[in-house]
């Protein structure tokens, strides 16, 4: 009987684990980083309907995909490079994936190339700091509902602040600066 050789591809990365593990690991382990880099491109800005927006409380937080739990809930991290407001640049309101909460404004991101958005201030009372339980660093929540959106670095020296918040792309949510205005002025009209 006939012995059919493997298809090429599969062949060289039987290969490669055979006789490189390590590469072989490294290889596939880039290949996962890139194919959820693509995932998360798709799901660019929230569709907010400004009439109707509203700050979750406890019991009505927004759904969350598997790997949103995993980084909100269960404090992990996304891939370095992977999110897919690392390189957005559009003015508007990162809000809270969790519940809603406005969390940062668009002026204050800068790209520290660090794989992250980053952001050298928030809106005013959003985000707490908690120490780590590694206790280097400084973890930071939203206020409102206790969501892990990474970590805060101070005295780098990136902008005049002098603060970093490294923030999880899939922490947050965005909200164009049209859409916010007209959210705010809706909010306004209900007091």
């Amino acid at each position: 009987m006939e012995q059919i050789a493997p298809l090429p591809v599969f062949r060289c990365m039987y290969i490669l684990l055979k006789k490189y593990s390590l590469i072989g690991l490294l290889v596939l382990f880039a290949m996962n980083a890139c194919s959820q880099n693509n995932d998360n491109k798709e799901q660019d800005s929230m569709n907010v309907d400004p009439s109707s927006f509203e700050i979750k409380k406890e019991g009505s937080y927004n759904e969350l995909t598997p790997e949103e739990e995993r980084v909100i809930i269960n404090k992990g991290t996304e891939y370095p490079g992977t999110g897919i407001y690392l390189d957005h640049d559009e003015t508007g309101v990162y809000i809270c994936k969790r519940c809603n909460a406005p969390l940062y404004r668009s002026k204050d991101k800068f790209d520290a190339h660090c794989g992250w958005p980053s952001f050298d201030d928030e809106i005013q009372g959003a985000v707490k700091r908690v120490p780590d339980a590694d206790g280097r660093r400084t973890e930071i929540i939203c206020n409102n509902c206790n969501a892990h959106l990474g970590h805060v670095f101070t005295g780098e020296g990136y902008t005049e602040k002098n603060t970093r918040h490294c923030v999880n792309s899939v922490s947050l949510g965005f909200i164009p600066a049209e859409k916010w205005n007209k959210i705010q002025d809706s909010l306004r009209t209900q007091d």
